[in-house]
């Protein structure tokens, strides 16, 4: 029998049945009051807090990747000539599932806060630490789609840059990447331990 750890796809197959017999282990009806079960409102609530967990984690764990692991080994690789399998392979792998993971998170939150996206968006009495959060991961989604990713594009060659367009480039996305790590950082503190989407939607 093969061991479904051989591959990510095996992996994340195990990852889903293990939910399963934890769900049927903890029985069914013990996590209606999580909002992961029950209803259909708040088995569609608890499963886009779970959505909205698992891009997030891959998100900033890719954020966080770029910026304490890749960028400095990067200039230890330059210096001894072996950053080419790092650039031309890791990174543009990396960097598909960070802007998709980014998204995905995003669109996963504004699921979460349905009818109160307006209210929290305008900081409204009582969304107040949900929506700075939400604005500083809205900060962050602009600076994936709209700084990072074209200026790494011209940084791995996947567009046609001249020298100096590439080193401004490199200062662009290197900057928009350090911001949305400052930022990653009182985001999560309040989205962790401000009002709670369950508390926020009164579920």
């Amino acid at each position: 029998m093969k061991n479904p750890l051989d591959s990510i796809k095996g992996t994340i197959i195990a990852g889903l049945v293990l939910i399963l017999i934890s769900l049927v282990y903890l029985d069914w009806g013990e996590l209606s009051t999580t909002g992961l079960l029950g209803d259909a409102s708040s088995a569609y609530y608890g499963f886009m807090r779970f959505f909205h967990v698992i891009a997030g984690t891959a998100w900033i764990g890719l954020l966080y990747y770029f910026n304490f692991v890749q960028v400095p080994a990067l200039k230890d690789a330059a210096a001894d000539g072996t950053g080419a399998g790092i650039t031309k392979h890791v990174a543009p792998l990396a960097l598909l599932w960070f802007r998709w993971a980014a998204l995905a998170t995003w669109l996963a939150g504004a699921a979460l806060l349905g009818s109160s996206f307006t209210d929290t968006f305008l900081l409204s009495d009582g969304y107040e630490a949900i929506g700075i959060g939400s604005w500083m991961g809205t900060i962050m989604l602009f600076n994936v789609w709209g700084l990072i990713w074209p200026n790494q594009q011209k940084i791995l060659g996947m567009k046609k840059a001249t020298d100096e367009e590439k080193v401004k480039a490199r200062r662009v996305a290197l900057l928009a990447s350090r911001t949305n790590t400052m930022l990653s950082i009182p985001m999560l503190l309040l989205m962790t331990n401000g009002l709670s989407h369950r508390a926020l939607l009164g579920l």
